[in-house]
């Protein structure tokens, strides 16, 4: 078994996504207000309005990306002008991570290894 999608349920799918194109660096030609794939391999990246009120206090769910360059990510992020949860710091464990929430309010981990 394989994780097919994780998707993002969204009261605005556009700024959503739009956050989300500029982030990872991708362009989906889409600029639907209810429903866009931003990723589409093994595992999809969605954002999605189902018509339900998002409150925007997502506390349970998390998602991790692995960059090449934490601290080159780091500064594109302060460029978009998210709200850092934790600057970039170097773990005993051979990784260098942050954290970030999302525009809505999702937090978002960014780790790299060392080399």
């Amino acid at each position: 078994m394989k994780i097919g999608e994780v998707g993002l349920l969204s009261n605005d799918v556009v700024k959503l996504a739009d956050f989300y194109k500029t982030f990872l660096g991708i362009d989906n030609g889409s600029n639907d207000e209810v429903h866009q794939t931003l990723i589409a391999e093994e595992t999809m990246l969605t954002i999605y309005n189902d018509n339900s009120v998002k409150r925007n206090d997502n506390q349970n769910i998390c998602l991790a990306f692995t960059v090449a360059d934490i601290d080159e990510e780091y500064n594109k992020l302060m460029k978009l002008g998210v709200e850092i949860i934790e600057k970039p710091t170097t773990r005993p464990w051979g990784v260098r991570n942050m954290s970030f929430y999302d525009p809505d309010n999702n937090i978002i981990y960014l780790r790299s290894f060392i080399k």
